[in-house]
C-alpha cells in the first residue's frame, strides 16, 4: 500500500483527468460534500479512494472543477469520519452542499 501526500497542486504529474469515480456497489443514501483544494484528476482520485474506504460507502464521485464530492452509502455517514478521510487525502472538507 502506498501513501501519497498532497502538497499543493499535483497537476505537474501529468495524471490529470476529470470526474474520478469509485463505484464500490449499489444504492443507498447520497450526500454531496464540498471539498477545497482539488485541482485535477489525481486529486479527485485521492479523495475518492480515502472516502470509499469508509464503512458503508458504496460509491464516490469527486469533481475537482466544482469541488463537489458525491458519496453514496448504505446509511448516513458520520461527517467527522468523512472529514478525517478528506484530511487524510490532503484536502479540506468545507461541508455539505
Amino acid at each position: 500500500m502506498t501513501t501519497e501526500t498532497n502538497s499543493g497542486s499535483c497537476c505537474g504529474s501529468g495524471s490529470c483527468g476529470s470526474g474520478s469515480t469509485v463505484d464500490v456497489q449499489g444504492v443507498g443514501v447520497t450526500t454531496v460534500y464540498k471539498v477545497s483544494g482539488m485541482t485535477c484528476g489525481h486529486c479527485e482520485g485521492a479523495v475518492s479512494q480515502e472516502i470509499s474506504a469508509l464503512d458503508g460507502v458504496t460509491a464516490v464521485q469527486a469533481v475537482a472543477k466544482t469541488g463537489e464530492v458525491t458519496v453514496t452509502s448504505a446509511a448516513p455517514l458520520d461527517e467527522e469520519a468523512v472529514r478525517a478521510a478528506v484530511d487524510e487525502a490532503g484536502y479540506e472538507l468545507v461541508g455539505r452542499t
